[in-house]
This record gives structure tokens, sequence and C-alpha cells, in this order.
């Protein structure tokens, strides 16, 4: 298999992992409007005995959402240096590919200041 080859199959594999995220998205949007429903019936300080046990009800829902969020940021990460492999190499003119995303958004050069 050709270089160019390697590389276009590994541009479609990401597109379709970041099609898979995006549904997981939005299921979990889905999910997380249903959630916000219940949590705003069900925990409140009339359900629980001390607020002790209503704050590791609440952190307890937190920890799943940040875990959420940290599987997908290592995920992201991860596709990120595929496509900065794919993308930022065989180019011979310095600055292509991704090299001005990595954290602080594009350089747009000395005309952007």
């Amino acid at each position: 298999m050709s270089r160019e080859k390697a590389y276009l199959q590994m541009l479609e594999s990401s597109a379709a992992i970041q099609w898979n995220i995006a549904m997981i998205l939005e299921a979990k949007a889905v999910e997380a409007e249903k959630v916000k429903q219940w949590t705003q019936n069900h925990v409140h300080a009339r359900v629980f005995e001390s607020q002790q046990d209503q704050l590791k009800e609440s952190i307890s829902i937190h920890e799943v959402v940040v875990e959420l969020m940290e599987g997908l940021t290592k995920l992201e990460n991860g596709l990120y240096s595929n496509l900065k492999a794919v993308l930022g190499s065989g180019e011979e003119g310095g600055g292509e590919g991704f090299d001005g995303m990595s954290g602080d958004g594009f350089d747009f050069g000395e005309e952007s200041k």
C-alpha cells in the first residue's frame, strides 16, 4: 500500500470516528436533558437527611459528567495526533498542515497582529 493510500485510509477512518462521536454526543445531549429534569425534581434538600448526603449525590452526578468529558477529550486528542501526522507530513512548505493549531488556534502570521 502506498503512503498516499494509507493516509487516505487514515483520513476516512478519522471521518467515520468523528461521525460516530457526533452521534454519541447527540445521544448524550438527549440523556443529559432527561437527567437534568430528573435532578431538578428529585435532588433537593427535602429528599436527603443531611446536607452532606445531598452534597455527595450532587458530586457523584458531577463526576460522571467529568469522566465522560475526559474520555471524549482523550479520544479527540488521539484523532488530532493522527490528523496532524497525515496533514502535517509530506508537505514541503514549512508551516502547512495542522502545525498552526497546536493549542492556541490558527497562526495567521504578521497580517493578523
